[in-house]
């Protein structure tokens, strides 16, 4: 693996696991049971890579949950992704679940103190409401509940997850039975005396009556981030207006023969079209090719459906029936 770090670690046997605890048994461990087949452990891998670069006192081992079988089963491993934290060879905490925010959040808050001998009441005020700040911002849209997606706590918490799912928002969340620290600061912090809260974009929107309010009003998905999926948007994109050519540059500018000859015919016709840049969006530019199982660009659309490239409007045109099949007339 290149580029690695000193504190960021495979262990592939229980022998291994043991000595990193032993060694290392003044400052934190962080062990994350992960499987190479599931993506929200990939995604877990990147976050403690970067948390790594950040706590360089701490140790980050990763430890493939079918693979080291021993160690899974003393811990009563059962699913993927599993944290567990260990300080002087002993697990003092442990987290369910691909939780970023939560994670991070365990990390600063064990990490510190090299052994443990700074007292919670030693640290000062700031660093909490730049913790706060942190949380609220870890996210487009974070919620702070009790208990997790998973496993609401609480009656109002389990809705408000409802209503989020039901309406494809994308978001985080923190679990504040997890942390008294942050429970009670954020009270203060946004002024706001019960959970959950929802937050977007680093302000706070409210708690369930409010999500319920803005459901009512049909505000919500103004208001929330969506999780839009790449094949939601391909159909968007191709159907944003009814006539829409896929190019490498735009009307102004094209960054390629092919794309500056389709333009010239496109304007020969009069016919209004839509144009956008593959250049700018590497997804769009792949996925439109399996979407529409067409290789190559420019790709025109008509009314959402495939026409072809290049060769196939020239075709068109030189049959006189290119405008027509523009209008949707075909």
């Amino acid at each position: 693996m290149s580029g690695s770090m000193a504190n960021l670690t495979d262990a592939t046997s229980l022998q291994q696991f043991e000595e990193l605890l032993k060694n290392n048994s003044k400052s934190l461990t962080v062990v994350h049971f992960h499987a190479p087949w599931a993506p929200q452990c990939s995604q877990m891998n990147e976050v403690m890579a970067e948390l790594a670069k950040e706590h360089k006192h701490t140790m980050f081992v990763k430890l493939e949950a079918e693979a080291v079988p021993e160690v899974s089963e003393k811990y009563e491993i059962t699913s993927v992704p599993t944290f567990l934290f260990f300080k002087g060879g002993e697990k003092i905490d442990r987290l369910d679940g691909a939780h970023a925010p939560e994670l991070t959040n365990k990390v600063q808050r064990l990490g510190s103190g090299g052994g443990g001998a700074a007292r919670a009441g030693d640290v000062p005020k700031e660093d909490l409401n730049e913790r706060l700040k942190r949380l609220i911002n870890a996210a487009p849209c974070m919620l702070f509940m009790k208990g997790s997606p998973q496993e609401p706590r609480c009656g109002f918490s389990r809705q408000t997850v409802q209503i989020l799912k039901d309406h494809n928002v994308q978001y985080s969340s923190f679990d504040i039975l997890s942390d008294e620290e942050v429970r009670q600061g954020i009270k203060t912090y946004s002024n706001w005396p019960t959970y959950p809260q929802v937050y977007v974009n680093g302000e706070l929107i409210g708690g369930l009556d409010i999500v319920k309010e803005l459901v009512e009003s049909g505000e919500l998905e103004n208001t929330f981030p969506k999780s839009v999926s790449l094949e939601n948007r391909l159909k968007s994109l191709i159907s944003k207006s009814p006539v829409m050519l896929f190019m490498k540059g735009n009307k102004e500018a094209a960054k390629c023969g092919f794309s500056r000859q389709i333009l010239e015919i496109m304007n020969s016709t009069g016919v209004e079209y839509g144009t956008f840049d593959i250049l700018g969006d590497e997804e769009v530019r792949q996925g439109l090719k399996t979407y529409s199982n067409w290789p190559t660009y420019p790709q025109l659309y008509v009314k959402g459906e495939l026409i072809g490239g290049l060769d196939i409007v020239k075709e068109l045109k030189e049959n006189g029936e290119l405008a027509s099949v523009l209008k949707g007339e075909n």
